[in-house]
């Protein structure tokens, strides 16, 4: 299910400037905000058995354990998250994940170990065929229920589509999220992706040498028209 998920994520969320629903509480100096995210992952310490380590500056730290397996996957993790009093609270997560390559079933919970809470929970299914990758999700209490598509146009291009769906419950409210990419040369990635909030961005990322990014991305709100669009300037190191 996390592959499937990255495919999703990639397209639609990936490097975009204003991506909240997966990127850490950023930094903020004057009209800049910032962050620094740094991980590292120790594979076969033990039979199926890796380990994760991983720092946001400024907002979070995690040391992750995963027993990956053919058919069934387990993680479990501590870590600490930034809150609003400008501390750290520290936040469990456990997670799993059971399945085939075709349909998996998996479910990930968060516990606020100060307030003694549940902090998330999630639970998904997803479908996985070679000309189409889909998801559902319930989050947030169950009260968001998600439905995610991701179909592969052209993959020596890595041209892709994808489409996204969530409804909130108790807000009555509906997103729709379409996006899309194409590398216009084997080092250059291109994406864009729009929503019914009148919300559009785009990315263009470039290899600049081996494993080294730069992406530049971009969004602005349609519906406001007092709105200042965003530019944001990334790097990373991949291996």
């Amino acid at each position: 299910m996390l592959t499937i998920l990255n495919l999703l994520l990639d397209v639609l969320y990936k490097d975009y400037a204003q991506a909240q629903q997966h990127q850490p509480l950023q930094g903020r100096y004057q009209t800049y905000d910032w962050s620094f995210n740094l991980s590292c992952q120790l594979e076969e310490v033990l039979p199926g058995l890796n380990t994760v380590f991983s720092v946001i500056i400024p907002d979070s730290g995690k040391a992750e354990l995963q027993y990956l397996r053919d058919y069934v996957g387990f993680s479990a993790g501590l870590g600490l998250k930034a809150n609003s009093r400008r501390g750290f609270d520290p936040i469990v997560d456990i997670s799993g994940v059971i399945g085939s390559n075709f349909i998996s079933l998996g479910a990930d919970v968060g516990i606020d170990v100060t307030k003694q809470k549940l902090e998330q929970f999630s639970a998904g299914l997803s479908l996985n065929s070679a000309f189409l990758v889909a998801s559902l999700t319930l989050s947030d209490d169950f009260d968001s229920i998600k439905a995610s598509l991701h179909h592969p146009l052209n993959p020596p291009t890595r041209t892709a589509v994808a489409a996204e769906l969530k409804h909130r419950m108790s807000e009555e409210a509906t997103t729709i999220t379409l996006g899309a990419q194409h590398a216009l040369l084997p080092f250059t990635l291109v994406k864009a992706r729009m929503n019914t909030d009148g919300k559009v961005s785009g990315v263009l990322r470039q290899e600049i040498w081996q494993k080294l990014y730069v992406s530049i991305s971009g969004e602005m709100d349609l519906r406001d028209h007092n709105s200042i669009p965003r530019i944001g300037v990334s790097m990373a190191i991949k291996h």
